[in-house]
């Protein structure tokens, strides 16, 4: 059951380097935007990507119940965490100095806010889970992985379109905005 939760919370990590990007150059104040964003990404993105191995690994091993809620629990904690700093990120930042930055903006913000509260609800769901009855258990799982499932696939459009266009281009110039070394694409 919980290898269904560890390949639903692969989605998120999807999202999260969503942040990542193109290619080519652009405009010193669109980079400098980029740069100011990008310092601040990778060290996120590493948090998410450890807290989505924590479950993935416990996942693997033969955990008790309460182990595996534990594990699952800090893991939502620390991924929401992680998205709400990359929305402090944006909105640190500012608007992209590109037409629509504004929107461009407040939708990226509005977005990984959402995000990061979604992740602190499933949190609060897994810690009600009940590790005393196996199938009640199993079944709370069942009902975290489904909700992981529709996070992983909700609208990362504003994400898109933020790295779109001469922003994403100046953000896939920046060292904290690369993807890292066999990340498959997102």
């Amino acid at each position: 059951m919980n290898k269904k939760l560890a390949a639903a919370v692969s989605g998120g990590a999807a999202l999260a380097l969503a942040l990542t990007g193109c290619s080519d150059d652009s405009a010193k104040k669109t980079d400098d935007w980029a740069k100011q964003v990008c310092d601040d990404v990778q060290p996120q993105v590493k948090k998410i990507q450890e807290a989505n191995a924590s479950i993935d690994q416990a996942s693997k091993e033969k955990n008790s119940s309460e182990e595996v809620k534990k594990t699952d629990a800090a893991a939502f904690q620390k991924i929401s965490g992680a998205y709400n700093s990359l929305a402090d990120a944006v909105d640190k930042a500012g608007p992209p100095p590109v037409d629509n930055g504004e929107k461009l903006h407040s939708d990226a913000v509005k977005e990984l806010r959402g995000i990061s509260k979604k992740y602190g609800e499933l949190r609060t769901t897994v810690d009600g889970l009940n590790t005393k009855d196996q199938a009640k258990f199993a079944e709370g799982l069942q009902g975290v992985a489904t909700k992981l499932d529709t996070l992983g696939k909700s609208g990362d459009k504003a994400l898109s379109k933020l790295q779109s266009g001469d922003v994403g281009k100046a953000m896939a110039n920046q060292k904290g905005c690369k993807r890292p070394g066999n990340t498959p694409s997102v």
